[in-house]
């Protein structure tokens, strides 16, 4: 008896998982994938990739994330893969928040689903996935902001008792 009970029990813990890995094997399907690596390679081309990967040096790294033209991976994040090249082992992404393509090494994704940081697995609907055609039919209003320092004029307080 307590076999079947203890069989049962287990039967009906593992049913939730196989049911959501089921569930995933669509989105393997539709070309999404989860990666395995933590740092900044995901690259606008695949130049800066190769150079990235390389020559990596904090100094290196600090450069072409500060240029944009590196971001960073960490394991768990879901990214879709919208063009393959095998011959250099490298794929373009789709990577969530990010409105252009991005190129990473194809070593660096799995098509097992990986828990991220939080302890989910990251899906379409969680990873802010933004396709490049969709991003340029929305107008974004310029913020002014700037990575360049710019001088301030910052208007000089008076004190009870001074004149300006």
């Amino acid at each position: 008896m307590k076999f079947v009970s203890i069989f049962l029990f287990v039967t009906v813990l593992n049913l939730p998982i196989s049911i959501r890995a089921d569930d995933l094997t669509h989105l393997v399907d539709e070309g999404y994938r989860w990666a395995t690596v933590n740092g900044p390679y995901a690259c606008v081309n695949e130049d800066t990739l190769r150079h990235i990967t390389s020559d990596h040096t904090d100094a290196t790294e600090l450069r072409m994330v500060e240029n944009g033209d590196a971001f960073y991976l960490i394991p768990g994040t879901l990214v879709q893969i919208v063009n393959d090249d095998p011959t250099s082992g490298m794929s373009e992404i789709l990577l969530g928040g990010i409105t252009r393509p991005l190129w990473t090494y194809t070593r660096f994704l799995t098509a097992d689903p990986i828990h991220d940081t939080y302890g989910i697995i990251e899906t379409p609907q969680t990873a802010g996935l933004i396709d490049p055609d969709d991003a340029k039919r929305i107008k974004i209003p310029d913020s002014g902001m700037s990575s360049d320092p710019q001088p301030s004029t910052t208007p000089q307080s008076s004190r009870p008792g001074e004149k300006n």
